[in-house]
């Protein structure tokens, strides 16, 4: 029989507290929650350690020390949707193949621990791909991104249908156009991988593939309050090695590997006599557990059984994943070339010629810049009000996978608007003002006068000079009463304005061209407007 635990009240209290206000700005589709939500980004620790905030990294690294692997299971979004998925699994079922279905396997420490430092000299070389593959909380808004919210999106326009025909106009249909089929893949694999690992071996993720829980692990190992044995109190039960989601407890050999135990304290309540204790014990206190010789055999010969199991699940997971890449590699890099080519850049699927690089959103600096700290977490996709913003496939390179985009396929970047650089957690776009974002030049425009319908065809048009906020396009005369677009690159700021509202398709006539490093312009100065006082009428 359970009893009560507050321990563990309190961190389910603390995760609710993390994950709901994070999971509820990537589903936010009206914008109506406060920017602020974000600083709840800033506390996870990869994008805290790639966008150089190092303050947040030391107080998370001495929670750890204090208090074990607290992060895991109350401030990492992922690993709070790996408890929600393992709770929802055990819905309806037995404890023998529900909640207690878990059985202590040895660490696979030369996986984790490898996969770390690859991906610490990886990032540190400028590449980061397995950041961005493996990050806990950059996979869970994928799957926030390119999953939840179009699934409430969607079921906020069947709800204005149902409205509707009731003359109820409270709600109002909303475009899903900023997921990609390279976003929606990627959201697939991550909520497949955690899924599979989840039913099968609990947290097997973080503690074998995830960077942020191996690095925790190097700390928690050491951690003054732990779970431990009382083994007064311990009747050899075994339930907490069977609730235990790490994987972390021998209940033979009476022993909590502090490196993988994520403080969930689902084994704490499980026990009813109290044999197992969360409590200040340092890592020099060891204890040296009885065990009976008689059973030593059979109890390895079961270990070395499951061992095997265990590795044959892992694996069987990692072939899965290994398999999709390239089903999304294909998929992505065809809708690239058709989508992003065909209408965002002006080149097409000739070969042999040049592509234009992407265009990166306001506050990245410069393309390389971006490449290395951007894990692809779409929040800057999400929450950009005009979704001018698209997660790229392969059509940039692998470099640049599922990381965002400039399209100006149906909208451009609001000229005043600098909400995207606000809310990225790993600082792969730095905060800029207002005003810097008006003289920030993120590419130029370029105009292809064949394309244009005033030559093609001989009409007025002058669309693109009318959307440009700087003037960077305007009219000039061209024949008779017709005029034609020009381009100043010197007030240009790459908006995408011009390129968004031109008519002409496939190909539009006035494309912007990325600058793979940001420059600035010198916005003309706004003539003094004179208060001319008038004292009659002049005649």
């Amino acid at each position: 029989m359970k009893r009560l635990n507050y321990q563990k009240g309190v961190r389910v209290l603390l995760a609710l507290l993390f994950f709901v206000p994070i999971l509820l700005f990537f589903l936010d589709f009206t914008n109506k929650m406060p920017v602020d939500v974000h600083k709840f980004l800033h506390i996870q620790l990869l994008p805290a350690v790639l966008g150089g905030m190092f303050g947040i990294v030391a107080i998370l690294l001495i929670m750890t020390y204090l208090f074990g692997r607290i992060y895991c299971s109350a401030i990492c979004p992922a690993g709070i949707l790996q408890d929600i998925i393992n709770r929802l699994f055990c819905i309806g079922k037995k404890k023998k193949k529900g909640v207690r279905r878990f059985s202590y396997h040895k660490p696979m420490n030369w996986l984790r621990y490898s996969i770390l430092a690859l991906t610490v000299v990886t990032t540190a070389l400028g590449f980061s791909g397995l950041c961005l593959l493996l990050d806990p909380y950059s996979n869970f808004g994928r799957i926030a991104a390119n999953l939840f919210r179009p699934a409430v999106m969607w079921g906020n326009n069947v709800l204005a249908d149902w409205l509707m025909k009731m003359d109820n106009y409270s709600l109002f249909h909303v475009t899903i156009s900023t997921v990609s089929i390279a976003g929606l893949i990627s959201a697939i694999v991550a909520l497949v991988v955690f899924i599979v690992m989840v039913i099968f071996r609990g947290r097997l993720f973080c503690n074998t593939l995830c960077p942020v829980g191996a690095l925790l692990s190097l700390v928690s190992r050491y951690s003054q309050m732990r779970i431990s044995f009382d083994k007064e109190a311990c009747n050899h039960c075994g339930n907490c090695e069977r609730t235990c989601k790490a994987e972390a407890i021998n209940a033979k050999e009476m022993t909590v590997d502090s490196s993988r135990c994520v403080d969930c304290f689902n084994c704490v309540s499980s026990c009813s006599k109290g044999g197992l204790q969360y409590r200040f014990k340092p890592a020099f206190r060891k204890e040296n557990a009885d065990t009976d010789s008689s059973n030593a055999i059979p109890y390895q010969t079961r270990e070395q059984v499951s061992a095997s199991n265990s590795r044959r699940t892992f694996l069987a997971t990692g072939i899965t994943v290994a398999a999709t890449l390239p089903v999304v590699s294909a998929i992505a890099d065809g809708v690239g070339q058709a989508k992003g080519h065909g209408q965002g850049n002006g080149h097409g699927k000739k070969k042999g010629r040049k592509k234009w690089p992407p265009i990166t959103p306001p506050g990245s600096l410069n393309l390389e810049r971006f490449k290395d700290k951007c894990t692809g977490c779409h929040i800057c996709v999400v929450k950009c009000p005009s979704q001018v913003l698209r997660p790229a496939g392969l059509e940039y390179g692998f470099d640049y996978l599922l990381k965002p985009r400039m399209a100006y396929i149906s909208s451009y970047c609001n000229y005043e608007c600098t909400i995207c650089s606000e809310v990225c957690p790993a600082e792969a776009l730095k905060p800029i003002s207002v005003e810097e974002k008006k003289s920030l030049q993120v590419g130029i425009a370029t105009f292809f006068i064949n394309r244009c319908i005033v030559k093609t065809e001989g009409t007025d048009c002058g669309a693109c000079s009318e959307h440009c906020p700087t003037q960077a396009v305007h009219m000039v005369p061209y024949e008779g009463t017709l005029t034609i677009p020009e381009v100043n690159p010197d007030l240009c700021v790459g908006c995408g304005g011009c390129e968004s509202i031109c008519p002409v398709r496939p190909m539009r006539a006035i494309i912007v061209k990325a600058n793979t490093v940001h420059q600035t312009i010198v916005l003309p100065e706004e003539e003094e407007v004179k208060n001319v006082e008038v004292d009659d009428f002049g005649f």
